[in-house]
């Protein structure tokens, strides 16, 4: 900047005042309390956004005795929490969902695929990988197998082929290997 600009010489600073007042605190809200009231409290349930003021003795005090839910039943206090999770809104309910030729009739569609008939839409298959796909085989499973039935299918299994079970014979050992290769590459796979 330049201090000898024509610009520079036009700009002048008035007089200031005096330095503003500070903000005047109230009094402390307790009768006979000369301090000063620093500390706001809220006055209660239904006077939201009002504020009392204490000195610091009298908000300890007062905050340990507030209850917002003073006056109120359990089944009251139990609706207020059911209420404030929407933030005391209203809310609607949303139906049950209309199926088959009653949601059809009303809205005419066209349902080539039938998919609002009243069964409603086919549950989707699970899908399984290649190498899971294959260890159920092995254990003779179809693809919907649950963990029970899994887990029951290959301790049936390895009953049945253990050496220690058919006396000594070692001819299912290879086939005994797969079983637990399978159950491996399914517990792996998070099926069981």
């Amino acid at each position: 900047m330049k201090l000898d600009s024509k610009w520079f010489d036009r700009i002048r600073i008035g007089k200031t005042s005096a330095a503003p007042p500070p903000p005047r605190t109230p009094g402390c809200a307790v009768v006979g309390c000369k301090a000063a009231g620093e500390y706001p409290a809220p006055r209660g349930r239904q006077f939201e956004g009002q504020y009392l003021h204490f000195c610091l003795d009298h908000v300890r005090a007062y905050n340990k005795a507030y209850n917002y839910f003073s006056g109120m039943s359990d089944g009251e206090i139990a609706e207020f929490q059911i209420d404030n999770v929407t933030g005391h809104r209203p809310t609607w309910s949303m139906g049950k969902a209309e199926r088959g030729a009653a949601r059809q009739a009303r809205f005419d569609l066209r349902d080539p695929f039938e998919f609002f008939r009243d069964g409603g839409a086919p549950e989707p298959k699970r899908r399984v990988p290649p190498l899971a796909a294959k260890a159920l085989d092995t254990l003779g499973l179809d693809s919907d197998a649950g963990k029970t039935e899994i887990h029951a299918r290959y301790k049936l299994l390895v009953k049945r082929l253990h050496p220690d079970s058919n006396g000594g014979d070692r001819s299912s050992e290879a086939r005994l290997a797969q079983i637990i290769l399978a159950y491996r590459q399914l517990r792996k796979a998070g099926f069981c």
